[in-house]
C-alpha cells in the first residue's frame, strides 16, 4: 500500500488544481455579466451595505484587462471560461486516472498479502474456517475497498476543499447570501451520518449472508457428483433458497435506505436552490446584489450541493469499507505458523542410549552442530541405508477443543531407511501422527508432552519449510491441481528431469495410464483431478512423492483405491526402493504391510502391539483379529467368485 502513496499525492494535487480552476469559471462569468453585458447596480436602494465590487471580482476583472477592454472584447470572457473548464477537466481526468491506478495497486497488494497470509495460517485455523467466507473476503470485500479508494476518497477530498475554499469565496462575495446558501447543509450532514450508521449495520449482515451463500455454492460445485449420485438436487436447491431469500430481504432493506436518502436529499437540495435564487432575485431587484454575483452564487451552489448530496453515497461506501476492512483484518490478525517454536527437548540419555520416556521430558534447542534433517537420502555408500533417524518418545497430543487425547504415550524409533507400518481402527490417531510429523500441528498445547526427534534435532525447532521440503507425503485424500500431469508430478521438485518422472510413474503403476492419454504427460486434468479415477489420483500422488526423493516418506492409506494386482506391483516397486528413505505407511489392508520392517498397532491413541507381520500373526491381539477377519473375507469372496 505504501507504494501507491506517490500516486495518491499527485492525484490529490490534480484534484486541487481541477477544483481551483473550476472555481474561477463562475467568477469570469460574473464580471462579464456585470461589467460588459449590463451596468453595475447602484447602491441607492441598498438595504445591506456591500461594496460596489468585491476585491475578488476586481482581481478577476483586472486579469481580463478591465471593464472597457472586456466590453470591447467580450470573447475574452468566453475564451477564459472555456480554457479554464478544459484545464479543470484535464486535471480531473488525471486525478481519476491516478486514483484508479492507486486503488488497483492497493487492491492487488492487499490480495497478495491476504492470500499469502492464508497460505501460512496453521492447519487448526483452516479446520474451523468456512472456505466460502474466506473466498468472500479475498474477492468481494477487497473489491469494495478498491472501489472506495478509486472513487470516494477523492470525493471526500473534494468535500474538504469545498469547505476550505468555496465558503471563503462566497463570504467575500456576499455574507448574507452565503448564510442562505448554507442553511440546509448542517441538517443534511446530520441525516447523512444517521444514514451511514444504518447502512454500516445492514451491510455487515449482508456480507455475512453472502459469505454463507458463497460457501454453499462452493461446497455444492465441489461435490456435484455426490449431489447427483444421491439425487440431492432438490434438497440442495432448498438449502440454497433460505439464505438467498435472507440475502434478498437484506439487500432490499439496503435499497430502501438508499432510495429514502436520495429522495430526501434531492428534495432538500432543490428547496435550497429555490430559496437561494428567490432571495438572490429579491436582492438584485432592490439593488443590494449584482446580477453577476447572483450568477456566481448560483454556479457555486450547484458545485457545492453536488458533493453534499453525494455525501450519502460516500458515507454508505465508507460504512461498507469499514466492514470489509474489519473482516479482512480478522484474518490478518490470526497468527501464522512460526518457523521456530520456543520449545526445546532435553538431552538426557538413558542406559539404552535413548531419551527416557517421561511426561516430564524437557526440551532444549538442538545444537548447532546437529546433522541436517535431510540426512543421506538417495546416497547409499558403504552399505549404509539412506533416510532420516526418527525417534518418538512419550508423545501425547490433544486436538484443540477435544477432551480426550488423540495420541497418548507414543514411543517408537525408525532407523534410517527402515519401513514402519501403522495400522489400527479409524480414529486411532494414525493420521494425527502424520500431521505432527509434517508440523501441520505442533505438540505444544495444554497437556501436550513428549518429543519427536529427526536426526537428533527436536522437530519443533526445525523450520517448517525445511521439514516439509524434505518429507514426501501421500495424503489420505490425494489432491491434484488443475494443471498438466507433468506439473503435478513436479510439485515437489520443479527441476525433475523427464526420465525421473517416468521412473517414478512406473513405480507407482501410472506410467501406462499417462501414456494412454492423447497428450501424455502434458494432459490437462480437471479441478482436484476429477477427470482421473480414484486409483489414478492415488497413484499420481505416490509418483509425485517418489519424484521428490525425500529422506522421510509418509504414506497415509495411499493404496486404498487401487486394485489388488496394482497394489502388488506398487509394493514390489517400494521394496526395490527399500532403504532409500525412512518410510511410514498407514494402511487398513494388511497386504499393504508385507514389505514393512516393523508394524505398529494403534488403538485409542496408544501403541498396543509392535513387531513384524509374522510375529503379530502368531500373537493374540488386535492385529491377529484384523488379519483373521480380512483373510476370512478374502476366502469367502474367492469361493463365491469360484462358484460363480
Amino acid at each position: 500500500m505504501h507504494g501507491q502513496r506517490l500516486r495518491c499525492i499527485i492525484a490529490f494535487i490534480c484534484l486541487l488544481l481541477a477544483v481551483g480552476l473550476g472555481y474561477l469559471v463562475p467568477l469570469a462569468g460574473s464580471v462579464a455579466l456585470d461589467h460588459a453585458i449590463a451596468t453595475a447596480p447602484t447602491l441607492e436602494h441598498a438595504k445591506i451595505p456591500v461594496r460596489e465590487i468585491s476585491p475578488l471580482l476586481a482581481t478577476v476583472l483586472a486579469a481580463l484587462g478591465g471593464a472597457e477592454n472586456l466590453r470591447a472584447k467580450l470573447w475574452l470572457a468566453v475564451v477564459a471560461m472555456t480554457g479554464l473548464s478544459i484545464f479543470a477537466g484535464a486535471f480531473s481526468y488525471l486525478k481519476g486516472w491516478l486514483s484508479s491506478l492507486a486503488s488497483d495497486g492497493i487492491a492487488r497488494d492487499l490480495k497478495d498479502r491476504l492470500y499469502n497470509h492464508l497460505n501460512h495460517l496453521p492447519a487448526r485455523y483452516h479446520d474451523r474456517a468456512n472456505s466460502g467466507d474466506l473466498v468472500q473476503r479475498c474477492t468481494s470485500d477487497i473489491e469494495i475497498i478498491r472501489q472506495f479508494f478509486a472513487m470516494q476518497i477523492m470525493e471526500i477530498g473534494n468535500a474538504l476543499i469545498l469547505l476550505l475554499t468555496v465558503l471563503p469565496l462566497m463570504l467575500l462575495l456576499n455574507p448574507w447570501m452565503t448564510l442562505i446558501s448554507f442553511l440546509t447543509i448542517p441538517p443534511l450532514l446530520v441525516y447523512s451520518y444517521t444514514h451511514f450508521r444504518n447502512v454500516r449495520r445492514i451491510f455487515k449482515s449482508i456480507e455475512e449472508t453472502e459469505g454463507v451463500l458463497t460457501g454453499i455454492v462452493q461446497e455444492n460445485l465441489t461435490g456435484i457428483r455426490v449431489v447427483r449420485a444421491f439425487a440431492r438436487q432438490d434438497f440442495e436447491t432448498r438449502r440454497f433458497e433460505v439464505p438467498n431469500a435472507e440475502f434478498r430481504d437484506k439487500s432490499l432493506r439496503m435499497n430502501f435506505l438508499m432510495a429514502r436518502y436520495w429522495s430526501i436529499c434531492d428534495g432538500v437540495c432543490t428547496g435550497q436552490r429555490g430559496l437561494t435564487l428567490l432571495c438572490g432575485v429579491w436582492w438584485v431587484a432592490h439593488g443590494t446584489l449584482s446580477l453577476g454575483e447572483l450568477f456566481a452564487f448560483a454556479a457555486y451552489l450547484v458545485i457545492m450541493l453536488a458533493p453534499v448530496r453525494g455525501m450519502g453515497r460516500v458515507l454508505s461506501d465508507l460504512g461498507k469499507t469499514t466492514i470489509a476492512l474489519a473482516r479482512i483484518g480478522e484474518v490478518l490478525a490470526q497468527p501464522v505458523e512460526a518457523d521456530d517454536a520456543p520449545r526445546s527437548t532435553g538431552s538426557q540419555t538413558g542406559s539404552d542410549g535413548q531419551t527416557p520416556a517421561s511426561p516430564a521430558t524437557t526440551r532444549s534447542n538442538a545444537p548447532t552442530a546437529a546433522p541436517p534433517v535431510h540426512g543421506d537420502a538417495g546416497l547409499e555408500t558403504g552399505g549404509t541405508r539412506a533416510g532420516t533417524h526418527l525417534v518418538v518418545r512419550d508423545l501425547r497430543f490433544t486436538h484443540q477443543g477435544m477432551m480426550r487425547p488423540a495420541l497418548e504415550g507414543i514411543n517408537f524409533e525408525a532407523a534410517p531407511g527402515e519401513t514402519i507400518a501403522i495400522i489400527g481402527p479409524s480414529g486411532a490417531g494414525k493420521s494425527t501422527l502424520m500431521h505432527l510429523l509434517l508440523r501441520l500441528y505442533d505438540y505444544n498445547g495444554p497437556g501436550d508432552t513428549g518429543s519427536i526427534r529427526i536426526n537428533e534435532r527436536e522437530l519443533s525447532t526445525i523450520p517448517r519449510k525445511e521439514v516439509r521440503a524434505t518429507t514426501g507425503v501421500v495424503m489420505q485424500e490425494p489432491f491434484l491441481y488443475a494443471k498438466t500431469l507433468r506439473d503435478n508430478l513436479r510439485l515437489g521438485r520443479y527441476d525433475a528431469p523427464q526420465h525421473e518422472l517416468e521412473n517414478a510413474a512406473r513405480d507407482a503403476c501410472i506410467h501406462e495410464s499417462i501414456t494412454g492419454f492423447d497428450h501424455g504427460y502434458d494432459t490437462l486434468i480437471g479441478e482436484r483431478g476429477i477427470t482421473l479415477s480414484g486409483g489414478q489420483r492415488q497413484r499420481m500422488a505416490i509418483a509425485r512423492a517418489l519424484v521428490k526423493k525425500p529422506p522421510l516418506l509418509l504414506l497415509d492409506d495411499a493404496l486404498s483405491a487401487v486394485d489388488s494386482e496394482t497394489e502388488a506391483l506398487i509394493i514390489r516397486a517400494l521394496r526395490r526402493r527399500h532403504g532409500n528413505a525412512t518410510t511410514l505407511v498407514i494402511a487398513h489392508r494388511l497386504s499393504t504391510l508385507a514389505h514393512a520392517d516393523r508394524v505398529l498397532v494403534l488403538e485409542h491413541g496408544r501403541i498396543v502391539q509392535t513387531g513384524t507381520c509374522a510375529e503379530l500373526e502368531s500373537r493374540e491381539g488386535l492385529y491377529r483379529r484384523l488379519w483373521q477377519l480380512q483373510s476370512n473375507i478374502e476366502s469367502e469372496l474367492h469361493e463365491t467368485s469360484f462358484a460363480a
